[in-house]
């Protein structure tokens, strides 16, 4: 007969487990300790022992006077019990945030005007030949697909990154990726451990991504203003805590869409020299830019900053290729991490890369599709004034995303439920930080069809949201 867990280990499993199932949402409050005792039939100190264990590893908080309540910490940031592990599959710890599961299932919906899909429409994606080709000749090109890439293609962007970024990469090497994200999954597994903390910028896509907790990698969101991520507040946050990696995406960010100032990149830049972090920049909107921005990090500090860049937002997730740019030294550990997790960049993705990126009207269709970029945001913005008495929006240099707050009382989660119920899908940004004012929005995908229907729903939620006896 297999022995039971220790009951207060019971209380936590049954806890970890109901808000995993969407059965208990963030900020959802739980009864007090001597009721929660009487439903478990133990003593009031095994329940105290249970909720000061969840409030550790990050799924409930408890203050004085407020009672306890299920924390809004994104999945990044909530720690599993060893004990846990072998009593729930690995998966049930990867589950989405039940809101982004309800999304995902209206994706197909006709009606629903889709602003939450991370990619461009069809329409602006740029079009190229590909030529027949004969088995044998794949076959050949096959021989030339490396651990590290295929070779002509990692020919071709290490020689078109030199152009781009402004520096001698004599010394820099390439390893491609099935997209940039899959980086950071080699980056985090060569050079973390268990218990590690890696810091970002808050909100950040990092927090959507559920393996962190999976890794036992801690996220250390700093805040974030005109400027980009604040240098005073990373400054602090290294005074007071290891951080091991310095994780940022400073140009259109994502999901705020700002630019980091080229001041402020040099303030992060000349902290993580003094305390030795390394930094990883995500840099994969920087070809969606229709304004001039600062120079990329790696431009800044060659030899500091690990550089990720993916074709997957300009050529769709189709062509799921992504690459980083390091020192020889780290670019031969990232190999053998990525051999070692079998993680296998398909050849059929990066022929069609090599082809897209050599097509004779590759430029012209490239400049094309920033010019309909710019007139994307220029058509977004025009229709913000009939939102402007509800929502602040800021003004951005490129990219997809534009970063909408609300003007008025405090949102709760239950709040977004709205949009959802009036086809509007978009990302709350409880799925990027703790906050719950303002939602990602991907303007390229609206289409001039559904602006007036657009202005009139978001009109007509912001009501309903202004009412005071909306429940």
């Amino acid at each position: 007969m297999a022995k039971k867990n220790p009951l207060y280990q019971q209380i936590i499993d049954d806890y970890i487990l109901k808000i995993e199932r969407g059965d208990l949402l963030p900020g959802a409050s739980l009864p007090p300790e001597r009721t929660l005792a009487k439903q478990w039939g133990v003593n009031r100190s095994t329940v105290v022992r249970a909720l000061e264990e969840l409030t550790s590893l990050g799924w409930i908080i408890r203050k004085q006077g407020s009672g306890t309540q299920v924390a809004q910490s994104q999945l990044a940031n909530r720690r599993t019990p060893f004990s846990h592990w072998s009593t729930f599959p690995s998966h049930s710890r990867l589950k989405d945030d039940p809101y982004l599961k309800k999304m995902r299932e209206r994706q197909k919906t006709i009606d629903d005007i889709d602003l939450f899909t991370g990619e461009l429409p069809t329409e602006l994606i740029p079009n190229f030949s590909f030529p027949a080709m004969a088995w044998d000749q794949i076959l050949k090109k096959a021989t030339e697909n490396t651990s590290s890439g295929y070779t002509p293609l990692l020919h071709l962007l290490k020689d078109h990154l030199q152009r781009t970024l402004h520096f001698s990469n004599d010394f820099q090497q390439l390893v491609l990726t099935s997209g940039s994200t899959q980086g950071i999954q080699i980056i985090l597994q060569t050079l973390l451990k268990k218990g590690d903390c890696v810091a970002t910028e808050d909100p950040s896509f990092l927090f959507a991504l559920p393996y962190f907790a999976a890794l036992g990698i801690r996220l250390e969101g700093i805040p974030q203003d005109d400027e980009g991520m604040s240098a005073h507040a990373f400054s602090q946050a290294c005074q007071k805590k290891k951080i091991r990696l310095l994780y940022l995406n400073p140009t259109h960010q994502n999901p705020t869409g700002r630019s980091m100032s080229l001041h402020r990149r040099k303030q992060i830049i000349a902290i993580c020299r003094h305390y030795q972090i390394p930094i990883i920049e995500d840099d994969i909107f920087t070809e969606l830019s229709f304004a001039t921005v600062p120079p990329s990090l790696k431009e800044l500090a060659p030899d500091q900053v690990i550089y990720l860049g993916s074709l997957s937002k300009i050529f769709s997730p189709l062509i799921k290729i992504g690459w980083i740019l390091a020192p020889q030294a780290l670019i031969q550990a990232f190999s053998e991490t990525k051999e070692r997790l079998d993680l296998v960049t398909d050849l059929f993705p990066q022929l069609l890369a090599y082809q897209a990126l050599t097509d004779e009207n590759y430029q012209e269709t490239h400049k094309q599709l920033v010019k309909h970029l710019k007139q994307k945001d220029q058509q977004f913005q025009e229709l913000f004034p009939a939102l402007q008495k509800d929502w602040q929006i800021r003004t951005i240099s490129g990219g997809m995303y534009h970063w909408l707050t609300w003007k008025h009382q405090p949102l709760k989660r239950k709040d977004w439920d709205l949009f959802l119920a009036n086809n509007i899908l978009l990302a709350p940004s409880f799925l990027f930080s703790n906050d719950t004012m303002s939602c990602r929005v991907n303007f390229t995908r609206l289409a001039k069809s559904q602006v007036t229907p657009f202005i009139k729903t978001m009109q007509l939620i912001s009501e309903q949201l202004r009412k005071d006896d909306y429940l």
